[in-house]
């Protein structure tokens, strides 16, 4: 029982858990951006985008988390791997907000957590989706869509084994995503809209046997956006 409802259990409470906190972590930010004058400082910055990643990249634990609890057979390793799949993505999330704290220093983020700059913000979602068809998107969502293979080669032995495995296989997962994930800075770091999107596109890409044509067909979705961004500022002439 436990190979499955200990890992089930974990990602709907925790998964809601970092939702619910990262709507209301949305709400206060948003008042307080709303403020003249008023920046973000790095640690509320680093909070909100790690709750974020940590909501949004959950679901997406699934396959692995209940494949790792059915063949450890121990509660104890089950949540050392969840956790560090976990950990790996708020690391990745303080990253993003070191980022995003840069950006909001040099007047590049507007009130509401965008890119302010149009053609920056395209050159992005072109660089997004032109990696959405790279060998190295392929490689690393091969691994994610297969945890079988990935449990048999890579797999440790107690708890510190299972959290070290954890973060193996989140690396997989920020090697298919980390680009992706950029979008939220053109569409709005704090758009639950958009978390929600990305969170399910991803856990769809891990499911679904749709294959490298979904990827490469949300790709050209991100590039056909960004050079239409890229064009507007051009013709605003920002």
């Amino acid at each position: 029982m436990t190979g499955r409802l200990l890992p089930i259990t974990s990602i709907v409470v925790i998964g809601a858990l970092a939702w619910l906190w990262f709507v209301q972590l949305g709400r206060e930010m948003s008042m307080h951006a709303a403020m003249p004058g008023m920046q973000m400082g790095i640690v509320p910055l680093a909070t909100m985008w790690a709750v974020m990643m940590a909501a949004m990249m959950a679901p997406a634990a699934a396959p692995s988390y209940l494949l790792h609890g059915q063949m450890s057979k121990s509660a104890l390793a089950s949540a050392a791997y969840f956790a560090g799949y976990l950990v790996t993505w708020c690391v990745v999330g303080v990253a993003y907000a070191l980022a995003h704290w840069g950006l909001q220093q040099a007047g590049l983020i507007t009130a509401d957590m965008r890119l302010a700059n149009g053609a920056l913000a395209g050159s992005l979602l072109v660089a997004a989706g032109a990696y959405q068809w790279s060998p190295a998107k392929a490689g690393c969502v091969a691994r994610c869509r297969s945890p079988l293979g990935f449990m048999i080669n890579d797999w440790r032995e107690g708890a510190g084994g299972a959290f070290v495995m954890g973060l193996r296989y989140a690396a997989w997962c920020v090697g298919c995503c980390w680009l992706v994930m950029t979008v939220l800075f053109v569409a709005g770091a704090m758009s639950f809209a958009w978390a929600a999107a990305i969170s399910v596109y991803v856990l769809a890409e891990r499911l679904l046997p749709l294959g490298r044509t979904f990827d490469r067909s949300v790709g050209a979705g991100l590039v056909a956006w960004g050079a239409w961004l890229i064009v507007a500022a051009l013709g605003a002439g920002t």
